[in-house]
C-alpha cells in the first residue's frame, strides 16, 4: 500500500520517477513553481501518471507545471533571474509582478462575495448566492497535490493578503442564525480532507444546531488524489462515522468530487474510497473544468461520466476554466467546449444528464453556454444563469455575439445592438462603480 510522500520544486529529485522527466521539463517546474504552486504526492506519481508518456500524459499535465502556463517572456525573465542566481529578493519581486497580472481571486471574490457580521468582514467565508456560504477551515488551506489548472492558486502562493482562512466556527454559525435564508455551507480550501477528522468535526458539529441548515457540502479531490483518507489512515473509520452523524441529524451531506480524469477513479483504491463514503448515506457529486491538454475531447468526458455512474457518483458540473492563473494554457474556446459536452451528454443514458455545463463561474453567476443558434439573421450564443448573485436571475435566457474565439464571458458583447447585457447595471452598483 502507498505511503505518504509529497515533493515540492525543492525535492523533487527525491521522486522514483525523476529521471524520467527531461531536463528541460525539470527546469520548466522549478522556474514556474515559483509562481503557480506545485506539490504532488506519492500516490498521483505511482498510481495515476504514465511515465512512458511524459511530458503528454494528461495528469502530469495536470499535476506538474509546465513552461507554457507562463508567457514566453515571463518565463525568460525568471529563468534568467535563476540561473544568474539572482538575489532571492529581486526573483521574489519578479514573482510577485507576474503574480499580480493573473488576475488573482477573479469574479468579485474578495471585493463581492466577503460577508460581514457586526460591522466587520468575515475573510473566512463567502456569500455570493442566497442560499449558499462557502467556508475556509484554516486547517484546510493545502491539498494533497495541486491541480495546474487550479483558480484558487493565490491560497497556496503566500499572497497572504489575498488569502481566505478563519478557524473561528463560531463567527459561521452567528452568520448562519442571523441568516436563515442560508441553507447550504459550503467547506473549501484547499482540501477539507487534509484535516484530521477531529478538527473536521469541531467545525461541523456546531452547525448541526443550527435548524435552518439543510446541507453540508465538502469540496475534495482526495477521492483521486489520496483515496486512502477514506480507506487505510489512522482515523478513516472516524471520518466515516462523521458523515455518518451529519446524515443521521437530517442534513444532506454532499462531497463535492473534483474529477478532471477518467484515470482518476480506475484505481481500485479510489472505487474502494467510493463505497465507503456511499455507506455513510452521503452523496458524492463530480465536477470539474473542461481544459486543454487535459480532458479536451468528448471521448474523456463521456468516459469519466460513464465511470461514475457506475461507481454511484452523480455528474454534477463541467465548468469553463476560469480567467485566472495560467488560463492561456488551458481555456477551450466556448463553442469547442460546448461540442465537447453535447458529444458526450448524448451518449449517456438519463441517469448521466443530471450533469450541467459548459458553465462560467463568473462575477453576475454561473452561465451555461446553453447553445448556438440562428435568430434574425444573427448566429448569437445562447446563455442561461443557473445560478445568479441576484437570485432574479436565475434561469434567465440572454444572447451574445457568435465569437469562434471567445473563452470567456468578458470576451462576448450582447447580440442585436443590446447595450450592455441585462445584469451589468446592477452588477456595476453592487461593486460599487
Amino acid at each position: 500500500m502507498t505511503s505518504y510522500r509529497s515533493y515540492t520544486a525543492a525535492n523533487i529529485h527525491e521522486l522514483p520517477q525523476y529521471d524520467s522527466i527531461p531536463e528541460e521539463q525539470i527546469r520548466a517546474i522549478r522556474t514556474v513553481a515559483r509562481v503557480y504552486p506545485f506539490r504532488v504526492n506519492s500516490h498521483v506519481a505511482e498510481h495515476l501518471i504514465d511515465w512512458s508518456n511524459i511530458p503528454d500524459d494528461p495528469l502530469f499535465r495536470l499535476s506538474f507545471p509546465q513552461a507554457e502556463m507562463l508567457s514566453e517572456d515571463d518565463y525568460g525573465t525568471l529563468s534568467a533571474l535563476l540561473t544568474q542566481g539572482a538575489p532571492a529578493e529581486a526573483v521574489s519581486a519578479a514573482v510577485r509582478e507576474i503574480q499580480f497580472r493573473q488576475n488573482p481571486n477573479p469574479a468579485g471574490q474578495k471585493e463581492l462575495n466577503t460577508p460581514s457580521l457586526d460591522g466587520e468582514p468575515l475573510h473566512g467565508m463567502q456569500h455570493k448566492y442566497r442560499e449558499s456560504v462557502l467556508f475556509f477551515p484554516l486547517e484546510a488551506q493545502v491539498c494533497h497535490a495541486y491541480c495546474t489548472y487550479c483558480f484558487r492558486w493565490p491560497q497556496f502562493s503566500g499572497l497572504e493578503n489575498l488569502r481566505f482562512q478563519d478557524d473561528s466556527v463560531t463567527r459561521l454559525v452567528g452568520y448562519l442564525r442571523l441568516h436563515p435564508e442560508v441553507r447550504d455551507v459550503i467547506f473549501t480550501g484547499g482540501d477539507p480532507m487534509v484535516m484530521p477528522s477531529e478538527t473536521l468535526a469541531s467545525y461541523i458539529r456546531p452547525l448541526l444546531q443550527v435548524p435552518t441548515l439543510k446541507t453540508i457540502r465538502i469540496g475534495t479531490k482526495a477521492l483521486s488524489w489520496w483515496p486512502l483518507r477514506f480507506v487505510a489512515e489512522p482515523d478513516n473509520d472516524a471520518l466515516l462515522a462523521l458523515f455518518e452523524e451529519i446524515v443521521g441529524s437530517g442534513r444532506q451531506l454532499a462531497l463535492m468530487a473534483h474529477i478532471s480524469h477518467p484515470r482518476e477513479l480506475e484505481n481500485p483504491l479510489a472505487e474502494t474510497a467510493v463505497r465507503r463514503i456511499r455507506s455513510t448515506g452521503a452523496v458524492i457529486r463530480s465536477q470539474s473544468p473542461v481544459v486543454r491538454h487535459i480532458n479536451d475531447d468528448a471521448g474523456t468526458w463521456e468516459a469519466m461520466w460513464q465511470k461514475q455512474l457506475q461507481l454511484g457518483i452523480i455528474p454534477y458540473y463541467m465548468f469553463l476554466e476560469r480567467d485566472t492563473g495560467p488560463k492561456e494554457y488551458f481555456a477551450v474556446p466556448l463553442v469547442e467546449a460546448l461540442g465537447i459536452f453535447n458529444r458526450a451528454y448524448r451518449r449517456m443514458s438519463g441517469l448521466g444528464r443530471t450533469v450541467r455545463g459548459p458553465s462560467m463561474s463568473c462575477s453576475p453567476g454561473k452561465v451555461a453556454v446553453d447553445g448556438i443558434a440562428e435568430v434574425g439573421g444573427q448566429k448569437v450564443f445562447v446563455l442561461k444563469f443557473i445560478q445568479g448573485r441576484n437570485s432574479d436571475w436565475v434561469g434567465r435566457v440572454f444572447f451574445a455575439r457568435y465569437d469562434a474565439d471567445a473563452t470567456w464571458i468578458d470576451d462576448l458583447v450582447p447580440a442585436f445592438g443590446d447595450e450592455p447585457f441585462f445584469f451589468e447595471a446592477e452588477l456595476r452598483r453592487l461593486s460599487g462603480s
